[in-house]
């Protein structure tokens, strides 16, 4: 009966069966792994590195007895107990040493009532019941021993209790038989809400050898049907006889466990505050003579030759963990001979950059000022123009040096009006620069108007553009503090008079 149930936790039992194998594990020395409870061997926590079995499968059979029924197993009328049988298989797999989960598969019958249904009824009031069930159950299983288990308890390990509980799903086809015969009264199919159960209990195991443990189980099966004892219908007058709305029995098994995997030990039967204390124990009783820097340090910067991946480190050299000399600007120049320790650097140049001279500087910022933008007769940089500063001024940073610069126009217009505009043109170039990042000291401005312009007033506007620009010219040192900051004074403010009208008089 319910056969398909049997295929189906014979299914999930050959693949689980299969992946139990676990493999050596294997140290690479890089970090600690609580999973090696202790171990020297250190290792990732990978499926590798495990030190114990932690799959098995387990079998038994035993005898279910009705208990909390209308029609019970135990002394029901005639004061004889009536004995049917059952079997189960399970995958068990150890979450830890204290813990773990089993998918467990039970079939079996139970008989119950006045008489055992393979003798005829006795008389014309006797009822008997027998009925057959399957089961699929997760159960969630606890070593006490493990969890109660003290440390200093230096006897051999080989006796566990473990607890079970759990819940699934029933399938069951309940007979009754009287006088007048054997008839089929309930049948339940499984997956179903009305199916669901729930059993739990104990278990005392006893370890043979390192592959087979022998169990002995109690279990309690709360049913949650009335009519699982064969008493037919909630209101027949078999199921009057109780005020249980929940047909639920007992059911003692003997089985054997056998332990899947490759390693001498299951993690089940492992007791990690034991090996704490034991190998704390050889570690108090053993001397142990610890050498520092057993290969010396050759270069006496102060780290051992042993972990040293620079073993000939320059005298008065910074190194780092490793013994390697500290180069901060990783120019290739080692801080020691580093003469600029925070700024790249060629080789050659001590690990300085190579600065141009000042006067090509002068060429290039010249260059990148080209073109600059303002606005129609005034001295307000454009908006467009903003790229071409930022090349400026990284050109400077870059190279240093002093500078002025000087504004030019074209040869149109008010001579008068051209030098105070190529003044204050040149004068708003260096206040934009300086805006960047430049230093207030090393640029100054200056305006010579149309003075030095080359195109006549007569050619085009896109040949005049020629005369109409920002020059850049380096200054040395000894000339630099005669050159003013710029050739203009800023014209004053004009403050607002407000007039005020006189009153009326009276007349």
């Amino acid at each position: 009966m319910k056969f398909n149930l049997a295929i189906a936790a014979l299914a999930l039992a050959i693949p689980t069966a299969i992946y139990a194998q676990d493999s050596i594990a294997v140290s690479n020395g890089t970090y600690p792994n609580t999973f090696s409870s202790g171990s020297a061997n250190v290792s990732p926590f990978t499926n590798q590195s495990k030190r114990f079995n932690d799959w098995s499968i387990s079998v038994g059979a035993g005898v279910p007895l009705l208990q909390s029924a209308d029609l019970t197993s135990i002394k029901n009328g005639n004061g004889k107990n009536l004995f049917g049988y059952s079997a189960y298989v399970s995958i068990d797999k150890a979450i830890t040493h204290a813990f773990g989960i089993n998918l467990q598969y039970d079939r079996g019958e139970t008989r119950q009532g006045w008489f055992n249904t393979k003798d005829a009824a006795p008389d014309a009031t006797a009822v008997g019941a027998r009925t057959q069930y399957d089961a699929i159950s997760i159960l969630g299983d606890v070593n006490f021993s493990n969890l109660l288990r003290r440390v200093d308890n230096h006897s051999t390990y080989r006796w566990a209790l473990h607890g079970y509980a759990g819940i699934g799903t029933i399938a069951y086809r309940a007979y009754q038989k009287d006088s007048k015969g054997q008839r089929l009264m309930t049948e339940v199919k499984p997956f179903k809400l009305g199916s669901m159960f729930m059993q739990a209990g104990a278990g005392l195991k006893f370890k043979v050898n390192r592959r087979i443990d022998l169990e002995g189980r109690l279990m309690y099966v709360v049913t949650g049907d009335d009519e699982f004892d064969g008493g037919g219908d909630a209101y027949s007058a078999i199921n009057k006889r109780s005020e249980q709305i929940s047909d639920n029995f007992f059911n003692a098994t003997l089985g054997l466990s056998i332990k899947l995997g490759k390693h001498d030990s299951h993690l089940m039967w492992h007791d990690p505050l034991q090996e704490i204390y034991y190998k704390l124990d050889v570690l108090a009783n053993k001397k142990q003579d610890i050498e520092v820097c057993k290969k010396g340090d050759a270069d006496n910067d102060g780290v051992c030759d042993d972990w040293d991946r620079q073993l000939d480190t320059p005298a008065g050299a910074r190194v780092d963990g490793a013994g390697v000399a500290l180069d901060t600007d990783l120019d290739g120049v080692i801080d020691l001979y580093d003469k600029c320790v925070t700024v790249p650097g060629p080789v050659e140049n001590n690990g300085c950059p190579i600065k141009k001279d000042n006067n090509q500087t002068a060429v290039e910022v010249e260059k990148s000022l080209k073109d600059i933008y303002f606005n129609f007769n005034k001295a307000t940089i454009r908006p467009e123009s903003n790229s071409k500063l930022d090349l400026a001024a990284s050109i400077i940073k870059e190279n240093g040096g002093n500078y002025l610069l000087t504004g030019h126009t074209d040869s149109k217009g008010n001579a008068a009006y051209n030098l105070r505009l190529s003044k204050e043109r040149a004068a708003a170039v260096v206040g934009a620069l300086e805006n960047r990042g430049i230093s207030q000291n090393v640029l100054k401005s200056k305006g010579v108007g149309s003075a030095e312009a080359t195109i006549p007033a007569s050619a085009s506007d896109a040949e005049r553009l020629a005369d109409r620009k920002v020059t850049v010219k380096f200054i040395e040192a000894s000339e630099w503090n005669s050159i003013q900051k710029k050739d203009y004074e800023d014209a004053p403010v004009k403050k607002s008079v407000k007039k005020v009208t006189g009153k009326k008089k009276k007349k």
